[in-house]
């Protein structure tokens, strides 16, 4: 068609339609248009030209101009003129000389080409909008309508803009149908190669406290808090409450009457399982709560490991681990403690292998009788190391020491602590073990000695393990857990961040003496 026959007014008309429709501004619909016909006036007159267009924002009417540049030297004869040129036009360096062209007739190809680019141009000022638009509410819920619902992720239509449901993020075995109406939460909004994207979460812990947001006014309101979410999505959760007034209990609020409030969070969750857990910053009280409905019989804390043992009565057991290991899972995850379960059968049992194994280790390195042996169990001693580092005050304490007991103790333990270094030491030789290794502040002798008879060597053996390796290695010496391990192994490769340091450094002068 004839751009000329097209009234002006109805372009304006159609540009404001489009604006209302997709929510976006007038002008970026306009812009759109007049890239369309900028792109077929340089498909007719020359895809080397500058072309341009432009529609009179009242009357509608199009104009179609070539402009050429006055530049100092010429690049592109095409769109640049010189110097002398220009002047002949009365133009100066840096203008544009603008020569009207003759309307445009539209054929087929390049009608349906300019409805791209306007379509193409106004999806590219929706997806902006959108993203302005959203980008500020993460971590808000949104309500929308299920467009569509593949196995890997659901699309869902939320009025204003289109967000998508990974399939990780979906509640398991929850299907979705077209025409769904459900909530989500807004994890991201980022750019993506094909436009600005939102993400949504059903199965994101702050889903569940931003719903418990919804239907408790006291945590709207902040008299009540929620301190933690643990979450098997579908199945079963536990979410920790505090009350900022004593006068309110958490608990009771977040149930509500008969249980509404968290009836309408496990209706939206797919009849997923609820526990409100009181917070306590007792940390032995908290997790003595998590663990509910389980009764625990004794709590063992080890604070530099980030371990608890829990002690429970016999028929507990069950109870508190959970099926599959899903209670104390989701305790551990609310709390941030690695719970290790115990019955008091299983409890007493170590405890008494324990104090035999000790008693054993005392009889045999400081010649002593079991008597003796038991009473430095049973005072706390693990290891002979630590009867020597005691001052003999401290040792004549004991109930049945005096300072003569005490001293014979100390000289026995300090001489066997000797004897054993020496030993350890004439190994660590013998297998060739470097001077790295063996001064690592980190690790005793004996625990060197272990490694290297795994074949670690050197403190570049040792700075290579993972910490699942280590632990493997040195359990038997209280390195239990991978966060301490990794530690270790961390201290270990802190000299190759000091070479390169050291190496950036020593660079630095030659580059600039270059």
């Amino acid at each position: 068609m004839d751009t000329s026959s097209i009234p002006g007014l109805e372009l304006i008309q159609i540009a404001d339609v489009v604006a209302r429709e997709k929510s976006i501004d007038r002008e970026e619909v306009i812009v759109a248009m007049e890239e369309a016909i900028q792109k077929a006036g340089r498909s007719k007159y020359g895809n080397d030209r500058d072309i341009r267009a432009m529609i009179d924002r009242k009357s509608g009417d199009i104009t179609l101009e070539r402009w050429t540049e006055v530049v100092e030297e010429v690049e592109d004869e095409a769109t640049q003129m010189n110097v002398a040129e220009g002047v002949k036009h009365g133009l100066a360096l840096g203008e544009f000389l603008k020569q009207p062209l003759p309307p445009i007739t539209f054929g087929r190809i390049a009608a349906q080409t300019a409805k791209q680019v306007i379509s193409q141009k106004v999806r590219d000022a929706e997806r902006a909008r959108q993203f302005i638009e959203y980008k500020d509410r993460v971590g808000e819920i949104v309500l929308g309508t299920v467009k569509r619902a593949e196995s890997y992720s659901v699309t869902v239509d939320l009025g204003r803009a289109e967000a998508v449901i990974r399939r990780e993020e979906m509640i398991p075995k929850e299907n979705l149908n077209l025409g769904d109406k459900i909530r989500a939460y807004i994890v991201d909004v980022r750019e993506e190669p094909r436009g600005p994207q939102i993400f949504l979460s059903r199965a994101a812990n702050e889903f569940m406290a931003m719903l418990f947001t919804q239907e408790v006014p006291e945590i709207y309101d902040g008299i009540i808090e929620i301190k933690a979410v643990a979450r098997e999505p579908g199945s079963r959760a536990k979410i920790s409450v505090l009350s900022r007034d004593n006068s309110i209990d958490p608990v009771g609020a977040c149930v509500g009457l008969r249980g509404s409030r968290v009836q309408a969070v496990v209706t939206e969750l797919q009849g997923e399982k609820i526990e409100i857990i009181p917070f306590s910053e007792d940390p032995v009280s908290f997790i003595v709560n998590a663990l509910a409905p389980a009764e625990v019989a004794k709590v063992v804390m080890d604070e530099v490991a980030g371990r608890v043992e829990v002690v429970v009565p016999d028929d507990q057991l069950s109870l508190a681990i959970g099926r599959r290991g899903q209670n104390v899972r989701l305790a551990s995850q609310l709390t941030g403690w690695y719970i290790d379960i115990l019955t008091e059968a299983e409890e007493s049992e170590r405890r008494t292998e324990e104090f035999k194994t000790r008693s054993t280790r005392f009889i045999d390195a400081l010649n002593i009788d079991d008597v003796i042996a038991h009473l430095l169990v049973a005072e706390g001693f693990v290891t002979v190391e630590d009867i020597a580092d005691t001052p003999i005050e401290e040792l004549a304490m004991i109930q049945g020491f005096d300072e003569d007991i005490a001293a014979e103790l100390q000289n026995r333990a300090a001489q066997f602590v000797q004897e054993e270094t020496d030993r350890i030491m004439g190994e660590l030789n013998s297998l060739k073990v470097n001077d790295d290794l063996v001064s690592f502040e980190h690790l005793s002798v004996a625990m060197i000695l272990k490694l290297a008879q795994n074949g670690i060597l050197c403190l570049d053996d040792l700075a290579e393990l993972d910490s699942g390796e280590l632990v493997e290695f040195l359990g038997e010496f209280g390195i239990e857990d991978e966060a301490g391990a990794g530690d270790i192994i961390m201290a270990a490769r802190a000299h190759w961040f000091a070479d390169e340091e050291s190496a950036d450094s020593e660079d630095a002068p030659a580059e600039q003496d270059a």
